[in-house]
């Protein structure tokens, strides 16, 4: 085709031809100068675009890494990953010998493997600058604090041939990225599996299990996705919540070279078990002045509070009345309510995380619970495990914990401290302690060993009590068929720690078993 150009084009005049040569010359030139990926570096960022939106706390993403660094199958994470960003440095390196390369000097076949490997390795650059933002705005506070190096790394994604508006998303993304990764990880201490799964449900619950799929439809639409939290009193909830609703999506601001909001503002967090039901309607919506006795002046509520891209955290969901769970159930549905007292109509804009220890089920069955407010919740449910469970799936799981306790109330990692604690519980409490309190109950007694080098656990709720009554109750001839089987299966799971136990143990299914220890436990 440049041949025949070349050709006819000196029949023309010379200053026409010169410009239509060169044109068709550097057309041609463009379409054949696409880069191609050759088969072994295809495959190649084809792995490093899988890590890119693969959970970070799966097995699936250990795999990836240990391919990419042709690291032994038993390597663990922590040691494969630095390798792995190493690697994907040295590939960039390579790529850019003749200059840096750009999305679009791709062929279209291969640019969202390209896309990905340069996302990937833009967002490893700046990780410790984002962990340092991190504790940064902890410190500061509800005020927004500078991003200095926003400039570079948006100058590095630019580079990479992504638009400014583009790039923006993506440094607002690596931020939640990031701050998901540093909460779930410092928040959720403990290697067993139950835990291992519980920071891979939190991850897939603020960015899904495909995050090609949120940074596609989702990353500004995730306030229609409520969350149920079950598990018993003092196990993490709370801690789990405070997870998900600080990693929320927050747009940077470049001319305040700022994020638009602090995540400490985007989450908040309330029992509804401490107000009595006329204080808690004012509380969540709002009220007008002169609403009520006392009311003199107008008060704005919590959902008002929650804005854009911000979670509000119901704890104890399942003490609410029916006529609360209806103005919520409103609110879930239309994204409207109205304050105490008013007719004014306010848009909730934020995202619902609930939470109980008690079996929502059972307070279905009886009543309690409205369906429709259920099936409105319940985008995702995740269970929080408790103590008792976590050590007899990991013996360690204790000693870190106390490990990690001792560090956050001293500041200091103590290891006379640790010692003096492991050994006090070695000693009154033994390996077979079921941790009625579970997390709370076991910071509690960190305390009291620290202060009087002593604790003889929660004997009031301990399991020789209940197996006492269980006895005693039996005797008298006072339970029922599925009380007495409810009972036995809590003994059981004091005793195992798991669900899965007890049921081999009983014969029923896992299900169940569930269903028969929330319930025994909420008598």
């Amino acid at each position: 085709m440049y041949c025949w150009y070349a050709i006819n084009v000196q029949k023309w005049p010379a200053c026409l031809s010169n410009v239509l040569t060169f044109y068709v010359r550097d057309v041609y030139t463009l379409r054949m100068d696409k880069k191609t990926l050759k088969p072994d570096d295809a495959e190649f960022f084809a792995l490093v675009s899988a890590a890119a939106f693969t959970n970070p706390f799966s097995r699936k993403r250990v795999e990836i890494d240990r391919k990419i660094t042709n690291a032994p199958a038993d390597a663990s994470w922590v040691q494969v990953r630095p390798e792995a960003i190493k690697e994907v440095t040295r590939r960039i390196e390579k790529l850019d010998k003749s200059g840096p390369c750009k999305v679009q000097d791709f062929r279209k076949a291969d640019r969202d493997l390209i896309k990905y490997f340069f996302l990937f390795d833009v967002y490893h650059q700046f990780n410790q600058d984002f962990d340092r933002l991190i504790v940064d705005q902890i410190a500061a506070g509800p005020q927004p604090v500078k991003v200095p190096f926003a400039g570079r790394a948006l100058a590095e994604l630019t580079k990479r041939g992504f638009s400014q508006d583009l790039a923006n998303r993506y440094f607002s993304l690596f931020y939640q990225i990031r701050k998901a990764f540093y909460f779930i990880e410092h928040s959720l201490i403990g290697k067993c599996p139950s835990m291992r799964r519980l920071r891979e449900d939190l991850w897939n619950n603020i960015f899904t299990h495909d995050i090609r799929h949120f940074e596609a439809y989702l990353w500004d639409k995730m306030e229609d996705f409520s969350t149920i939290l079950s598990g018993p009193t003092g196990c993490g909830k709370g801690a789990a919540a405070a997870a998900v609703g600080r990693s929320g999506f927050i747009p940077f601001d470049e001319k305040k070279n700022a994020f638009a909001k602090s995540f400490t503002e985007t989450f908040i967090p309330i029992n509804l078990s401490q107000y009595a039901e006329t204080l808690l309607e004012s509380e969540l919506f709002g009220h007008a002045k002169g609403s009520f006795t006392g009311a003199i002046g107008a008060h704005d509520g919590l959902l008002s509070l929650c804005g854009r891209h911000g979670s509000i955290f119901l704890d104890e969901i399942g003490e609410i009345s029916t006529q609360i769970q209806i103005k919520l159930l409103g609110v879930l549905q239309d994204r409207y309510f109205s304050p105490v007292g008013s007719h004014t109509k306010l848009q909730f804009q934020g995202r619902v995380i609930a939470a109980t220890n008690k079996s929502i089920d059972r307070l279905r069955r009886e009543g309690k619970f409205r369906d429709d407010f259920y099936y409105r919740l319940c985008s995702d449910c995740i269970d929080v495990p408790g103590l008792q469970q976590r050590i007899s799936e990991n013996p360690n799981e204790l000693d870190e914990l106390i490990a990690h306790t001792v560090k956050v109330i001293t500041q200091t990692q103590s290891q006379e401290l640790i010692d003096s604690v492991k050994e006090v519980i070695a000693k009154n409490l033994g390996k077979d302690y079921h941790w009625p309190g579970n997390v709370r109950e076991l910071a509690q007694c960190v305390r009291r060993v620290i202060i009087k080098q002593d604790y003889q656990g929660d004997i009031a709720v301990g399991q020789e009590d209940l197996q006492s009554r269980l006895l005693a109750e039996v005797s008298a001839g006072t339970l029922s068929a599925q009380e007495m089987l409810a009972a036995y299966c809590n003994l059981l799971y004091q005793r195992c720690g798991t669900y899965e136990q007890v049921a081999r143990k009983t014969g029923l299914d896992r299900r169940t078993v569930k269903k028969y220890i929330q319930s025994s436990r909420e008598e």
